[in-house]
């Protein structure tokens, strides 16, 4: 994991290490070679179709190739992975304006899939008449179609937040330990956790705060936002959006309180403090965070986590499979494309790799509903994801929402707890954002 990474990366490769249902990944995917692609026969004369991905989307590792081989004989699946996004997607967007060295199924992180749509729409198939618009949460459906309607993009997975905590660290505190009964303390508004927050911290045990990070915080808060970083318009908006400054002040003041970690998520410093249980809770918390947290966590903090409803919905993370035109195998493709994230696998996928689904017909599913996890033991952690899924806003994301966002966390709001001003930590988060945005 490099040393600074862009929220993009975290959401797509740390993703996963979920496994929710059937235990932890081994760690994330081998680089792959950015092949000159491409599909074609193999030798005993079957078509084959080519993916390129990045991070490990779980498709071959839950089975699902085999199972469409074996459904389709005269096909062959063949998949070349990148680790990390962003050493993918430059290249991605490279051989989508050359129109060579593609793959047959080109994967697209959520944070790249609104400059995909606006400026590589035309390179790509409209997969509108392979998948069902009406089997994918229509905010995931409209994120993988351009202005002009076309869907170039059909959803995989998606990130829907709640809280995940210790329950051991808040009952020392002397606080609720009930998923409910906390949910109800902090509804509606990220002010009252954080006045949840200052009570657990008056009683924290020694060397514990009450939340892992600024950036986690900040993050759990503007995702929950209707309007982030764009407006509906597609202009950047984070300077004058209130939402935006409100939490990035709501987390200044936490930290500044000593209610926060001093680490940036996913840099080792962060997984020591998981290891060591110095933190109580973690409001930036998809289902993929709870891989995370088993494979940074000592034995004995198994069973001592708990999830509860955020103060309001959000979603961290997603991806989408495109079908390239200059592929040689379009037609095949898209039906695969469609195949994979037909309800039906991403169901298969959840129970087996812990990509939450973006089909909202199978949370009423076993796979679903009957999701557990060794870290938070009986927890009804499927049916706490669904309802955040089901009420999740529709954001706009985009272009340089990744940008921005790193630039609040990384430049921003982390400085906080390296004793700078809120004043001070925003100006240099609006300086370092805006520099790259002039890139």
């Amino acid at each position: 994991m490099r040393a600074i990474r862009t929220a993009r990366s975290r959401a797509v490769v740390l993703a996963t290490v979920a496994a929710l249902g059937a235990g932890l990944l081994a760690g994330c995917a081998d680089d792959g070679k950015d092949e000159e692609s491409t599909s074609s026969g193999s030798a005993d004369g079957k078509t084959v179709i080519t993916l390129g991905l990045f991070g490990t989307f779980g498709f071959k590792e839950a089975g699902l190739y085999a199972e469409y081989e074996k459904l389709n004989p005269d096909i062959q699946i063949k998949e070349t992975v990148i680790e990390r996004n962003e050493n993918y997607y430059p290249a991605l967007v490279n051989h989508l304006t050359t129109g060579s060295g593609l793959q047959d199924i080109q994967g697209v992180e959520v944070g790249n899939i609104a400059e995909i749509t606006a400026t590589q729409g035309d390179k790509l198939v409209d997969l509108s008449k392979y998948g069902k618009q009406a089997d994918f949460l229509d905010w995931k459906w409209q994120q993988g179609t351009t202005k002009g309607g076309q869907t170039v993009g059909l959803g995989t997975d998606i990130g829907p937040m709640a809280v995940c905590y210790r329950k051991d660290l808040f009952e020392k505190a002397g606080l609720p330990t009930d998923r409910e009964e906390l949910a109800k303390l902090w509804e509606g508004d990220w002010a009252k956790f954080i006045d949840v927050g200052r009570d657990f911290q008056k009683n924290a045990p020694k060397g514990v705060t009450f939340i892992d990070s600024p950036g986690g915080l900040l993050n759990a808060v503007l995702s929950s936002e209707t309007e982030k970083f764009y407006d509906a318009k597609g202009e950047v908006v984070y300077k004058t959006n209130p939402a935006v400054k409100d939490g990035f002040t709501l987390t200044a003041e936490a930290a500044e309180e000593g209610l926060i970690g001093k680490q940036v998520q996913f840099q080792p410093a962060w997984d020591t403090t998981i290891a060591n249980s110095q933190f109580a809770a973690m409001p930036s918390c998809p289902p993929w965070m709870l891989g995370y947290i088993e494979s940074k966590s000592k034995p004995e903090s198994a069973g001592k986590w708990d999830v509860a409803k955020a103060p309001k919905a959000g979603n961290w993370g997603g991806s989408f499979l495109s079908v390239p035109k200059a592929g040689k195998n379009t037609e095949e493709a898209a039906k695969l494309a469609a195949w994979l994230t037909a309800p039906e696998q991403q169901a298969k996928l959840f129970a087996k790799r812990g990509s939450f689904p973006s089909a909202p017909s199978t949370y009423e599913g076993d796979d679903v509903l009957g999701a557990k996890n060794k870290m938070t033991g009986d927890a009804p952690i499927g049916e706490i994801f669904a309802a955040a899924a089901e009420t999740a806003p529709e954001q706009f994301i985009g272009p340089k929402d990744q940008i921005i966002q790193q630039g609040l966390t990384d430049n921003g709001v982390i400085l906080i707890s390296q004793g700078k001003t809120a004043e001070q930590a925003w100006s240099n988060a609006v300086k370092t954002i805006d520099n790259n945005l002039e890139k």
